[in-house]
């Protein structure tokens, strides 16, 4: 039930325990269906459908072919204005008279007044004219060229075997998921709830995931160490946010389940009645969920009742954080320091705070806290700090803050920077701790050089789900001559109105001009025209040759109307690259390199940048979002705030895998591969595997690099 999921995930084709016979048919058609869409069957995927009884073999290929025609974009249909796109795309005025024109002529009652045009009034605009098929029809087939997209697809082991992996994979990673993973991490929970059970499970939300499958099917909790622990699980099995950004509406809880999360709360609290601090900082949401537990009716759990007292305010337990402000206000940044040292996460994460206000003569003293907690700390919480303190050596231009929706806020840095010296001793410090909880790889390392530009995956949250979507600051090299956008969205119940657009950026992240609904075409960019319904779904797409007099390339999706990225059935970004000789569709599948969702808070969408560098052009991936107005987005009225956050994320440094792999050089043998396959069993780091890898290898793929995120 997860094969396509699975092979979403991780380019792996689940084995089919169907019926040996003869279906070389199927396998042939198969591989000829796979190369239109950009994939390619691995000569032991074809062998085993080839291996199938034509049935069976022809559920597979359907599965397998659905599976990746969803995951580039290609299972709707990508319709244009202009139908003959990028060709007889009109001068935005002269097209906006002759839709008045045609009104006029037709007498349709439009608003045409002077100074006043409604364009939505106007017949024929922001909807198709023509249907698919007839668009189709206008373009000659796809020239194929050798820079294409060919991504290979690997044979897997059985979907039983294939499902556990991944949610032993997904359970146990270090780093927090986005909400499409930890959606399928539920799913396999249940699935898998009788196989293997991750030894740890690291990240708390993942905790709660798994515990509100174990809370149902009444099974014991795991891992439950912190009240907070059975927040998050209460949060879970009500349907609301696990992360605890927003506040959850807490269903009615049957007796068996409140229970279990007293008793789970009285354990946590009796073992370490200090924990009772971390209720203070969300006393309401103790408070509403008391009222849901009924604690008082309760009498053999006393510990769990203090919780709500606390939350009360009845019991007064002070806090970590508390008493550590406390030191900070009477200009005691040592004493902080040390009060901090009882939780290392909280000390790394004030580190900056503390080394920046302590004068020079205790700067000693606080350091030597910082490095007493480096043993203790996670591996992301190491890597954060890292990247962090290597853009500290001078202020930021423009600081900018992300959360966890991907909405984006930027201000000045007011910050002192820090020492060079300071900085240096910091970093090597933290390199040596890194450098230790690397795992020796047993194998030499073969990376792929695509991969070396990746940011290093330290949480879900900053990227998206979708194909070949990097994390956040990650920077990829584009090839060809044409880049092609596009946006797509369908909405389910009002009328809503998305508008893909293009910003151009200067050398100074200035405005260098613009394509979008209001200005059709100019400075080598089209507009396929502005559509403004989607009850069946519509894509808007931007044309840009990479001759583009501009060396920042922004392409951006305002909310004009109607529902909002969260809303809408569905909606998605992405881009083809293609050489000037192709034609084809305006959506040709095996051209696309990249396509995310886009299901952010906020109502300007910034997927991606694309920034002309000594070497070519590069894609670095966004994945933020403006708040924006209610309505009426345009690209016009963002400029500013666009330019401000492309040039705070493009000037900033972040960890990529080429840091992980600069601290395994010193043991262990590491090569970049030079297109020839190695003759030995290799540990392959890379976007994807090719095929012909020598049996017994390591693959990390895309799906697999949070795994080298460190403990």
């Amino acid at each position: 039930m997860h094969e396509k999921t699975i092979i979403q995930k991780t380019l792996r084709v689940p084995a089919s325990d169907g019926t040996a016979g003869d279906g070389t048919a199927v396998a042939r058609q198969l591989d000829a269906v796979l190369l239109d869409v950009g994939f390619a069957a691995s000569r032991g995927l074809l062998d085993h459908v080839g291996g199938l009884a034509p049935e069976p073999a022809m559920d597979l290929a359907a599965t397998v072919v659905a599976a990746v025609r969803e995951l580039v974009g290609d299972h709707v249909q990508h319709n244009t204005y202009f139908i003959g796109f990028p060709d007889g795309v009109p001068d935005t005025l002269d097209f906006w008279m002759e839709r008045m024109r045609a009104a006029v002529a037709a007498g349709s009652g439009a608003t045409v007044l002077p100074g006043m045009v409604d364009l939505l009034d106007l017949p024929g605009y922001g909807s198709y004219q023509h249907t698919y098929a007839d668009m189709l029809a206008v373009h000659d087939e796809l020239i194929a060229s050798a820079g294409d997209r060919l991504t290979i697809l690997h044979l897997g082991d059985s979907a039983e075997r294939e499902a556990e992996r991944l949610y032993l994979a997904l359970a146990a990673s270090v780093t927090p998921h986005g909400p499409a993973d930890l959606a399928i991490l539920g799913e396999l929970a249940v699935t898998c709830a009788d196989g293997p059970q991750p030894e740890t499970v690291p990240v708390r939300e993942n905790r709660a995931v798994l515990n509100g499958v174990r809370i149902v099917l009444g099974r014991p909790l795991v891992a439950v160490d912190t009240v907070t622990d059975v927040l998050r699980l209460a949060c879970q099995v009500s349907g609301g946010d696990v992360s605890l950004a927003e506040p959850t509406r807490f269903r009615t809880f049957r007796r068996p389940e409140r229970r279990v999360l007293l008793a789970a709360l009285d354990e946590v609290v009796g073992a370490s009645p200090a924990k009772l601090a971390d209720v203070t900082r969300l006393a309401e949401r103790w408070k509403r969920l008391g009222e849901k537990l009924h604690p008082h009716e309760y009498g053999q759990w006393p510990h769990a009742q203090k919780v709500f007292a606390v939350a009360r305010d009845e019991i007064r337990v002070p806090t970590l954080a508390g008493r550590a402000e406390r030191a900070f206000r009477d200009d005691a940044p040592v004493r902080a320091a040390r009060i901090l040292s009882a939780a290392p996460g909280q000390l790394l994460r004030a580190a900056d705070r503390l080394l920046r206000v302590t004068a020079v003569p205790e700067r000693a003293a606080v350091l030597d806290a910082v490095s007493g907690a480096l043993a203790s700390a996670s591996g992301r919480v190491l890597l954060s700090l890292r990247e962090h303190v290597a853009n500290r050596l001078s202020p930021d231009v423009a600081r900018m803050y992300v959360n966890r929706f991907q909405r984006s806020w930027v201000g000045p840095d007011t910050r002192e920077p820090l020492p060079a010296d300071l900085v240096d001793e910091l970093s090597a410090l933290l390199d040596g701790e890194i450098s230790t909880r690397l795992p020796e790889p047993g194998r030499p390392l073969l990376v792929d050089p695509d991969v070396l530009g990746v940011a290093l995956p330290l949480s879900g949250k900053a990227s998206e789900a979708g194909f070949a979507v990097l994390p956040r600051g990650s920077r990829a090299p584009v090839s060809g001559e044409l880049l092609r956008f596009f946006m797509y969205w369908r909405q389910t119940a009002r009328r809503t109105d998305y508008d893909l657009s293009m910003l151009l950026l200067d050398d100074d992240f200035h405005s260098a001009g613009q394509v979008s609904w209001t200005n059709l075409r100019g400075n080598g960019m089209k507009h396929s025209g502005d559509l403004t319904d989607a009850t069946d779904g519509a894509t808007e797409f931007i044309d840009v040759t990479l001759t583009v007099g501009a060396p920042y390339v922004v392409p951006q999706v305002n909310i004009y109307s109607g529902e909002g990225f969260e809303e809408v059935a569905e909606s998605m970004f992405g881009y083809q690259t293609r050489t000037a000789e192709q034609k084809g569709a305006p959506f040709e599948p095996r051209a696309v390199r990249a396509r995310s969702q886009m299901r952010g808070r906020g109502r300007v969408a910034l997927p991606m940048v694309f920034a002309k560098g000594e070497t070519g052009w590069q894609a670095v991936w966004l994945h933020l979002y403006l708040n924006g107005h209610p309505a009426f987005n345009r690209v016009e009225g963002n400029t500013l705030t666009t330019a401000h956050r492309v040039r705070a994320l493009m000037e900033r440094r972040y960890l990529t895998l080429s840091y992980l792999l600069d601290l395994w050089r010193p043991r262990a043998d590491v090569t970049v591969w030079d297109g020839v396959l190695p003759d030995e069993p290799v540990t392959w780091i890379g976007i994807e595997a090719p095929e012909g890898l020598p049996e017994g290898s390591e693959i990390y793929t895309l799906d697999r690099l949070g795994e080298l995120i460190p403990e």
